[in-house]
């Protein structure tokens, strides 16, 4: 029988990425954040982690051996259907308010438990969130799916704050397609350099920096920015976690795009694709060469992994911002068609 009403079994937390999280009573959520000095909390569209107890008790009872914490999950919640949850649904926790931002997650590098057991839950499981309205939550505390128009009758919105309820649910665009454009919410995005010279601390990285300032002047939020040599497997590595560990909106990269033997950056790109962007690189190329001939040379490539947008922009700082004045006031546009805040491209 589906339920949407539940109690929060476990809280865990832990101060370290790639670390189990241990069990504790209570916990501080923080708006837009996450778990107040939790690993994973940031600003990025997982920042809570959430797994049903009925999954884990199963899942033990064919032979596992967890704990509380041992799928990385910060809430074990009982009783909530995982049937009923959806993208963008409402969840009270204790006094907080929480958004669903996605329902289960790749697994690219086995865990011990699947090692073990040959089978992991999180995968299909895991529920991510980010925080809406924080404060405190302790083990015991109710949680429940808040239907918007329809609350269950014994709902008191007041534990959660009807007016953050009221202004959640009137900036979700799948309950009012054209109601809010989205043009108005940050994307979140990384910046990752291409040099080996750089990695080696033998030339400084003046385009990574670049980029993240005119990003930060769009609008955009940075999470994270590397450096990387120039290693097909370690840049195709790095933009698997950014895309879907990480769920960044947006990846740019610099450097690695031209004729050397060691330029590999578009073929770490083109690896890890899922669908094929050529416009924004066509653009890119047809625009610069009217600035020089020798844009004819990039091999730059600009793709789509599953929710994230990838795009090649040459090593050169000049280059760099040559190339973000040709494209930067579009993508906002596609990646709103891209994370279904938008719903077409066309120009009337």
């Amino acid at each position: 029988m589906e339920q949407n009403e539940g109690i929060i079994r476990q809280i865990c937390t832990s101060s370290a990425r790639g670390t189990p999280k241990t069990p504790v009573s209570d916990a501080m959520l923080v708006a837009d954040w996450g778990i107040q000095n939790d690993a994973h909390a940031g600003k990025w569209n997982r920042q809570v982690s959430i797994l049903p107890f009925e999954t884990i008790e199963e899942f033990k009872r064919k032979g596992a051996d967890v704990v509380p914490g041992s799928f990385g999950e910060n809430l074990v919640v009982e009783g909530i259907s995982l049937q009923q949850i959806r993208i963008g649904q409402l969840v009270s926790a204790g006094e907080c308010l929480l958004e669903i931002t996605q329902i289960g997650k790749e697994c690219h590098h086995h865990c011990a438990i699947y090692k073990k057991m040959g089978d992991c839950i999180m995968p299909r499981a895991g529920v991510f969130a980010r925080v809406v309205s924080g404060g405190i939550i302790r083990t015991g505390d109710r949680a429940a799916l808040i239907m918007e128009n329809d609350p269950p009758a014994d709902h008191d919105l007041s534990d959660v704050h009807e007016e953050a309820v009221s202004e959640a649910y009137a900036d979700l665009e799948i309950l009012s397609p054209d109601a809010v454009k989205s043009d108005e919410k940050s994307f979140t995005c990384a910046v990752v350099t291409m040099s080996d010279s750089g990695v080696r601390g033998e030339r400084r990285d003046e385009s990574g920096p670049y980029i993240t300032e005119k990003l930060l002047g769009a609008g955009y939020d940075v999470v994270e920015t590397l450096l990387l040599p120039d290693e097909k497997d370690v840049i195709s590595s790095e933009l698997v976690r950014l895309s879907d560990d990480l769920g960044v909106n947006l990846i740019i990269t610099t450097g690695g795009t031209g004729f050397a033997p060691r330029d590999v950056t578009p073929e770490a790109t083109l690896s890890v694709a899922t669908r094929n962007v050529p416009g924004i690189a066509e653009i890119i190329r047809a625009e610069s060469c009217k600035i020089t001939k020798r844009a004819m040379l990039s091999r730059a490539v600009s793709v789509i992994r599953n929710r994230t947008l990838i795009v090649n922009l040459p090593g050169s700082r000049k280059a760099v911002a040559e190339c973000l004045d040709i494209i930067l006031s579009e993508l906002s546009h596609g990646l709103n068609i891209l994370l279904e805040r938008d719903s077409e491209c066309g120009r009337r």
